[in-house]
């Protein structure tokens, strides 16, 4: 009896996602199936270092054993601060209200 199962991996960008179907057996972990997927070779600016990963926008561990039907999505790194963000708006919000 085959036990293998699919799951998908994702890398989104402004331009659009990639969507790879991998098949899975139960142990695999996230960080085999992304580099067994081929992924790291579409998109070589992934750094599994760097990038934060997650399944079903939950963050987990390179280590998370994958289940039967996930999503292992790959986060590309903020471009900006959110709290630098927000205290710049409250600023600009600030200099127009006097």
């Amino acid at each position: 009896m085959d036990k293998s199962f699919q799951v998908e991996v994702v890398y989104a960008l402004p331009q659009g996602a990639t969507v790879v179907k991998a098949m899975a057996e139960p142990g695999n972990s996230a960080q085999a199936l992304i580099q067994a997927c081929g992924i790291l070779s579409r998109h070589p600016d992934i750094d599994l270092a760097k990038n934060k990963i997650g399944v079903f926008s939950r963050q987990v561990k390179l280590d998370y054993e994958v289940k039967p039907g996930e999503r292992i999505e790959i986060y590309r790194p903020l471009i900006a601060d959110p709290k630098e963000v927000r205290k710049r708006r409250a600023e600009q919000a600030k200099a127009k209200a006097e």
